[in-house]
């Protein structure tokens, strides 16, 4: 992701800012606010080599002005949840984690996180956020940043407006004469249905139904329907026009865009600082709809979450609120890690750079990555499927069928 503020002054900002902030009267909404007693005790934080340098600096600040320590742990993020689940139990785990919200699921379940209070402060993040870090309507997670997919487009190949259905959008890239039209990564055995999920929701078939509160059920697989199976027969249609293909990875797409071999590509931020790095104007643009409703991405939520065995609740609730929920602080998360940040203030801060404002506009009308247990036992048959749709593999309609019948019997038996 291309930067808009340089790390030295945001590095410098958050510690003013914390100490500022510090040594205020002023409560933040209905959080803890109250400074507790000097050496109250010590604050263990697991994070990733990505947040370790911005969490250090907003430790640092909260111990001199809390009298307490604070001990962080730097593990990889793939390991964080299981090691937090298996230990937090035990009275040897941490008290605070960084984590993705799609864990939520896992964690609640297994009853190691604590609600956290916000207050009149929620008000302040992205909607979208909170709702992420959110599970059946209590919220466990601070969020700082989003993330989402959404059509990077190389400009000096394709200089008209792109166009309004996916099918259109195909004509056009192929017209280009590139070596590719609209690279989607996928995986020979596992597909990619998060790639492909913008082209899902379009033809009305999300993964799963939501209830009054937007809350997902997973009683109600929206991919068992009529919308599904279109969407089936549609992937299909692409694969043997040679739109969609299996052996095309995630690093074989990036490498080709790169090399402008294709005209667009969906994909995230994560690949964009490449793509500018490498001289290629781009513009970030909502993904076409190929069903005719609305095209919605996964929205990725990350963010902070308190163990429920912490002997420090209320100072852990202090830290990750009013310490690790300011603009600073995610503004220098967001220099570290080129996510966009979570905290509306943040964000507008960021906002004139039309990479990140591009992302986040797109991620507005996309929807949070399912954060419920049955969302584990989705993935393998969905993906395995996707690979035989784009293969050719059967017909359609029946491939999505057997696949949804296998996806329900997981469920019903979990």
């Amino acid at each position: 992701m291309r930067r808009s503020i340089p790390v030295v002054a945001a590095t410098i900002g958050l510690a003013l800012t914390l100490t500022a902030c510090a040594g205020s009267d002023e409560p933040a909404g209905d959080a803890t606010s109250s400074a507790p007693a000097a050496n109250a005790g010590t604050l263990t934080v697991w994070v990733d080599d990505t947040r370790s340098g911005p969490v250090k600096e907003v430790a640092s600040v909260f111990e001199e002005e809390k009298g307490v320590t604070v001990k962080l742990v730097q593990k990889d993020f793939g390991d964080i949840r299981d090691d937090f689940i298996s230990q937090a139990p035990t009275g040897q785990g941490p008290d605070v984690v960084v984590g993705a919200h799609d864990w939520l699921g896992k964690l609640v379940q297994n009853g190691v996180v604590a609600p956290v209070e916000l207050g009149d402060k929620a008000a302040d993040f992205l909607p979208v956020s909170t709702q992420a870090m959110s599970y059946e309507g209590t919220l466990y997670g601070l969020p700082y940043s989003v993330e989402n997919i959404a059509l990077v487009k190389n400009k000096s190949l394709v200089a008209e407006a792109t166009p309004a259905t996916f099918d259109e959008l195909v004509a056009q890239a192929k017209a280009v004469g590139t070596d590719y039209s609209v690279l989607v990564q996928q995986d020979e055995k596992t597909g990619d249905p998060y790639h492909l999920y913008p082209l899902q929701t379009s033809f009305g078939a999300p993964v799963f139904g939501t209830d009054a509160s937007g809350a997902y059920n997973p009683d109600e697989l929206g991919l068992d329907s009529d919308g599904g199976r279109a969407f089936a027969a549609y992937l299909t249609k692409l694969g043997a026009e040679g739109v969609l293909n299996t052996s095309v990875s995630g690093d074989v797409a990036k490498e080709a865009f790169i090399a402008g071999k294709a005209p667009y590509m969906i994909t995230g931020p994560w690949n964009v600082g490449d793509f500018v790095s490498a001289g290629i104007d781009v513009a970030i643009e909502k993904v076409p709809s190929a069903g005719g409703q609305p095209s919605q991405p996964f929205v990725g939520v990350q963010g902070f979450f308190i163990s429920s065995k912490s002997e420090n609740a209320l100072l852990a609730n202090e830290f990750v609120v009013n310490y690790l929920g300011t603009k600073d602080v995610q503004l220098a998360m967001y220099e570290a890690g080129g996510r966009a940040p979570a905290l509306q203030s943040a964000l507008d801060e960021i906002g004139s750079d039309p990479i990140v404002a591009g992302f986040a506009a797109v991620g507005i009308d996309g929807v949070p990555m399912p954060s419920i247990p049955a969302m584990d036992t989705v993935w393998s048959d969905w993906g395995a499927t996707e690979v035989a749709l784009v293969n050719q593999q059967g017909d359609p309609a029946t491939l999505w069928d057997q696949m949804t019948s296998a996806i329900a019997t997981k469920i019903a038996a979990s």
